[in-house]
């Protein structure tokens, strides 16, 4: 019953420059061609909007709502309230008091669509909040909502959350047992044919399973919500390296946005869909930018989610997987037809004759943003993932990719009273060969409303914004890292799961970085979807892309990735993978030694094309907007994306970094651990996550190292073309009690 698309053919950088999008445009602006295979993007049920009105709610009675009956820019845009302490707790390391904050998970009813529809049930992060506007008394109340209250913290100020999951009952979506998820019962795993929901499992929907985590934090491995470390209400249930539910929050980074949301194994896409998200700034008071800057009520985060809702006011999410017969409820991409700012379908927001600050995040669980203002009006953007930018950028377009951050200036003062300015969207769902959105729904974000107020024109910004260092490359530790992003199907050729060489979560960890080095990791990725993908506790910079032969590279990998049964590139592997290069010239069965850095199909963008194999791709340097600290970045299709991660705070000088030195303010060896993922949830759940442990040991390297060949990018260095498997130490294994990962121990 799948349909399949229309053949796209694309290239890295066409399809960027069709989209206007900046990222795969060197720092010059030159535009180079370098075209990828033809491909199709098959369809899936959930993959286009105009699927959503066949897909069943399981509801007597209740039909998928039809979002061209929900009027937009009737909601007001609201900014999310402010947490506030509830007192101290002792930091016994230190002996001093430090600011404790309580959050507490709930189920409530919310006000989603616009006034008239029914409220919508989500779960909601709540607490003691201040609900007073910029420079009034302090009001405190209790406020729960999705969007969560926002957390505003101060660089170097320690802080405790203590979190509570309230939430009671079956989960509101389904729990699909098939994937590896937190197992809360310990239950055996069912066996097809499966049964529908709702109900689904039972033993899999009660009770829900929760871990926060601080995304883009430099937080100490048991604060960081490490996926298995999950918890259910009163502890009645909890995960294998669960610690504790009250979190320590260092903030030693530079002032940035940052953003909250669950993170518990295989059903983070369930519990973000639900609510489970929220913003965190970390300010500082030193920062010579900010008074600069709009601040108070004119300094606004925008979180942009998109669901798809039902008549009664429900999310309406997958309840029927895309190989059901493999995965009853599992899909691999979730994408709504309504688009959400800040918890309201479709927003208004009236804004004075002035400059604005907008934090904007992508909170969707599968969508990425191509934003625009609809009368064509530039912005200027400060600042991304970690930190300001190097410089302010002008633009006209801005993209992010799921989980990405923005923060942009809209200079709203020479604009007339009365202009109605909607917030657009124009990329494609999924990113980049999927559908186009559709301009009415999903091509629509939000609008801004000019009232009839005195211009109050912007300060200029300085030419620098952040002075951020070139990361230089630890000698003698085995870089570059290699991986591949694949994607294992069915027989009719549907996703079974997304994965990171070939992998699943739970096998050994490989990656054992040493605190005060600097690694370079190359993603090589294989399959047609482009993956944002999250690193934890480090903050790190892309250094560029480049167009493979995704063909023969895919082929030569698999060739050399043979399982025990004889078959090529089976996934997922039953052995370590063997590693490859695209930079390392091999042959691949035709008698000539090549990379696989060219691009077969173009003959005409260099003098000397060869007439079978076309030319060399050439290197694409990270965008502006790109070119600060970041902790996600995105790895487009059939590329090779390649990222120097160090093992240090921001702030710390090359020159005071040595291998084994912590300059960490706690010790990143200690805990479960970190790990590192694609951000679109469906694919992180099933199963393109890793795990990571942090050393302070000079341990050998887990790849063979051989030279590269020569006219290769690293010619000089070492790369690697296979590894053994490392000799781990106790911490370095998962735990592996069943196909869901169970705990089910009562809390001691």
């Amino acid at each position: 019953m799948k349909k399949k698309m229309i053949v796209k053919i694309f290239s890295l950088l066409l399809f960027a420059a069709a989209l206007a999008l900046p990222m795969w445009l060197s720092r010059s602006t030159t535009v180079v061609s370098a075209q990828t295979p033809s491909h199709k993007h098959r369809d899936r049920p959930h993959m286009h909007m105009k699927n959503w009105m066949l897909q069943p709610t399981g509801k007597a009675g209740v039909l998928p709502l039809d979002p061209a009956t929900i009027p937009q820019f009737v909601n007001q845009l609201t900014k999310p309230p402010v947490f506030v302490p509830i007192g101290t707790k002792l930091e016994r390391s230190t002996g001093r008091n430090l600011p404790l904050y309580e959050v507490t998970e709930d189920t409530v009813q919310q006000q989603i669509l616009p006034p008239g529809f029914p409220t919508t049930k989500i779960y909601a992060y709540g607490g003691k909040v201040n609900v007073a506007g910029a420079g009034q008394p302090a009001n405190i109340q209790s406020v729960f909502s999705t969007p969560g209250p926002t957390f505003e913290v101060q660089r170097d100020q320690r802080i405790f959350v203590h979190y509570t999951n309230n939430l009671e009952g079956d989960h509101m979506f389904p729990v699909d047992p098939t994937i590896m998820a937190a197992n809360v019962n310990n239950s055996p795993i069912p066996t097809a044919p499966y049964k529908a929901f709702p109900p689904g499992y039972e033993q899999f929907q009660d009770p829900i399973a929760t871990v926060p985590h601080l995304h883009g934090g430099v937080t100490p491995a048991d604060s960081d919500g490490f996926p298995i470390s999950w918890f259910t209400k009163g502890l009645e249930r909890t995960g294998p390296t669960f610690k504790g539910t009250t979190f320590e929050y260092f903030n030693a980074q530079l002032p940035t946005t940052l953003w909250y949301h669950d993170h518990a194994l295989g059903m983070t896409r369930l519990n973000v869909a639900a609510g489970l998200e929220g913003t965190y700034i970390i300010r500082d008071k030193n920062d010579p930018i900010a008074p600069l800057l709009p601040s108070g009520k004119f300094d606004i985060p925008l979180m942009l989610t998109d669901r798809a809702f039902n008549t009664d006011g429900s999310i309406h999410f997958t309840q029927v997987g895309d190989n059901p017969t493999i995965h009853p409820y599992w899909d691999p991409e979730y994408f709504g037809d309504t688009i959400m700012v800040n918890g309201k379908v479709w927003p208004n927001l009236k804004v004075q004759r002035r400059q604005y600050r907008f934090r904007i995040i992508d909170g969707s669980n599968a969508r990425m943003y191509n934003l625009k203002l609809s009368n064509g009006m530039s912005f200027i953007q400060i600042g991304a993932d970690g930190s300001y930018l190097p410089a302010p950028v002008t633009l006209t377009e801005a993209f992010l990719a799921t989980c990405e951050r923005a923060d942009i200036l809209i200079d709203f003062s020479n604009v007339p009273a009365g202009t109605k300015i909607v917030l657009q969207n124009t990329a494609n769902a999924p990113f980049p060969g999927g559908d186009p959105v559709d301009p009415a729904t999903t091509g629509t974000v939000m609008q801004f409303e000019v009232q009839d107020t005195p211009a109050v024109h912007p300060k200029p910004l300085p030419a620098t914004l952040i002075t951020i260092p070139t990361l230089i490359e630890t000698e003698g530790i085995g870089n570059p890292k290699l991986f591949t992003l694949n994607e294992q199907e069915s027989d009719t050729g549907d996703p079974i799961a997304v994965l990171i060489d070939g992998r699943h979560f739970d096998e050994d960890v490989t990656e054992i970085p040493r605190v005060g080095t600097t690694e370079a990791w190359y993603f090589q990725n294989l399959t047609e979807d482009a993956h944002p993908i999250h690193i934890h506790l480090v903050e790190f910079q892309l250094e560029d892309r480049q167009t493979i032969d995704r063909d023969r590279f895919k082929a030569y990998w698999e060739k050399l990735n043979v399982n025990k049964d004889g078959i090529p590139g089976e996934l997922p592997l039953d052995h370590p993978p063997i590693r490859v290069n695209v930079e390392t010239a091999v042959d691949t069965g035709d008698g000539r030694v090549r990379d696989f850095l060219f691009d077969p199909s173009d003959t005409t963008s260099c003098a000397h094309p060869d007439p079978t194999s076309g030319c060399p791709s050439q290197a694409i340097p990270p965008s502006p907007q790109e070119s600060g600290w970041k902790d996600v970045f995105i790895a487009p299709p059939f590329s090779v994306t390649r990222i120097r991660l160090r093992l240090a705070p921001q702030s710390v000088k090359e020159s005071d970094l040595f291998p084994g030195k912590n300059t960490f303010p706690f010790d990143p060896t200690k805990g479960p651990g970190y790990v590192w993922h694609c951000h679109i949830l469906d694919h992180e759940d099933s199963d393109m996550m890793r795990p990571m442990k942090i050393t302070t040991k000079d341990l050998p390297s887990l790849n063979s190292a051989l030279k590269s060949a020569p006219g290769s990018r690293n010619a000089t260095s070492s790369t690697h073309d296979a590894y053994a498997k490392p000799a781990h130490d106790h911490n370095m294994s998962m735990p592996k009690p069943s196909m869901s990962m169970g705990g089910g121990g009562k809390m001691k």
